[in-house]
């Protein structure tokens, strides 16, 4: 999985691509772990994700976490919000299309 990171004043953007899964998950978290105390909103922008495993739903439900609730999932897949929506986590998270 590769990241692509935009810290824009109290906004990061992080454009993720590739596979999240127990390989990917741990630049998603070095990643987060590297976002200041300036950053208020984080944005996912999921385009480039053409899979996530439990381990990278889990890294989801930490960045959430992180910030607090403000996180938004961006260009979300239809199978990746599936997943979402069956986990019932898609209900605790702003998706935008």
């Amino acid at each position: 999985m590769t990241i692509e990171k935009t810290v824009n004043g109290t906004e990061a953007i992080l454009k993720l691509s590739g596979w999240m899964d127990t390989e990917g998950t741990p630049a998603l978290g070095q990643a987060l772990s590297e976002l200041g105390p300036e950053v208020k909103h984080l944005v996912l922008d999921l385009g480039g994700l053409e899979y996530t495993s439990s381990a990278g739903i889990r890294q989801i439900v930490a960045a959430h976490k992180q910030m607090n609730g403000e996180l938004t999932l961006r260009n979300v897949r239809v199978e990746i919000q599936d997943v979402l929506i069956m986990t019932g986590i898609a209900q605790k998270l702003h998706i935008e299309p």
